[in-house]
């Protein structure tokens, strides 16, 4: 609300002041108007700079001060040719201009280069070392597992928390649902975890689209704009990342990746907790969740059963085992 207000008054301070000072001829209404448009520009700058980073606001700053510099040098020999004064006035405006808005583009786009870590790093001869990113969407920080695997040490680079993440967050936590609002407040605590980890940065990133709408869309600009990975366990954000040229790391897939490898022929014990779909089958679990089918089993449901493995399926739901019982005593009747 106070935005709003500030914004107000800065408005109608430059109507008041290009009334007072009669920038126009035609009136009051004109210097009034001239003043309000002077006004919007400056907030519309203001929103503008709102969604870049101050890396690329120090880069473009010290790109431009770099354009003005070159462009007083280069001013001197132009001051010497012999034209007239309109002419000298046009050239030397011209090259101001021109080194400015080069070296405010080139400043904002390669805002590193102007990063002191960088400058000292060169000057020692000292390779530099670029930050890698990786975004964290809402369902990975719900889902909790991020949090161990950066307790792990296999997370390395920043990882961004982007503002618009939190807003939704915060939504989640404050739904009077009971379900929804418990994993708010989960994926609030463990976001609260990860960053009281010392040897993990992270980073709130107040960079925001207002023309985009969705909240994964929104995830792969940011990640676009940084050059960053997005961390999800989402299968759609998944897809569509990578079909707009983003990288993903998905927790699921490193989940079924580290999984144990079995082959057909191994043994294994397991507990047959429920009767399969098919005819005489029975169903186990490991201790990571991974499914296991097993044949000849479907009457010793509640105990310890050695299973001889048959074949393996993975899925992109995860991975599935088919065994058969081994020394099944009691036998089964055939259907009727």
């Amino acid at each position: 609300m106070w935005i709003l207000l500030v914004r107000a008054m800065l408005l109608g301070g430059m109507a008041a002041a290009a009334v007072a000072y009669g920038l126009l001829p035609w009136g009051t209404a004109a210097n009034a108007g001239l003043g309000a448009l002077i006004g919007v520009g400056i907030i519309v700058l203001e929103t503008r700079i709102r969604m870049v980073s101050a890396k690329e606001v120090a880069g473009g700053f010290a790109g431009a001060l770099l354009g003005v510099l070159v462009a007083l040098l280069v001013s001197v020999p132009l001051g010497k040719i012999s034209v007239s004064p309109g002419a000298h006035t046009f050239w030397q405006s011209l090259v101001l201009l021109l080194f400015t808005y080069v070296g405010l583009m080139l400043g904002w786009k390669r805002g590193e280069w102007f990063d002191p870590l960088s400058i000292k790093a060169y000057f020692e001869g000292a390779p530099v070392q670029k930050k890698t990113y990786k975004i964290l969407d809402t369902s990975v920080i719900i889902d909790g597992r991020i949090a161990d695997l950066c307790e792990t040490g296999f997370m390395d680079g920043t990882l961004i928390i982007a503002q618009f993440v939190l807003r939704e967050l915060q939504q989640v936590a404050d739904s009077a649902d009971s379900l929804k609002r418990n994993r708010g407040r989960r994926g609030l605590d463990i976001l609260q975890k990860v960053r009281k980890m010392s040897d993990i940065d992270v980073e709130v990133s107040e960079l925001d689209y207002p023309d985009v709408k969705e909240v994964d869309l929104k995830l792969i600009e940011l990640a676009k704009e940084l050059g960053a990975k997005i961390v999800t366990n989402d299968f759609n954000l998944n897809k569509v990342a990578q079909v707009r040229g983003v990288s993903v790391l998905n927790i699921n897939e490193l989940a079924n990746a580290l999984k144990p490898v079995v082959l057909p022929g191994e043994f294994m014990r397991v507990f047959i907790l429920k009767e399969g779909k098919e005819y005489n089958q029975g169903v186990a679990y490991l201790d990571d969740g991974t499914m296991v089918v097993v044949d000849n089993a479907r009457n010793l449901l509640g105990q310890n059963v050695d299973v001889t493995v048959t074949s393996v399926l993975q899925t992109t739901a995860g991975k599935m085992i088919f065994g058969k019982a081994i020394d099944v005593n009691t036998p089964v009747a055939a259907p009727r």
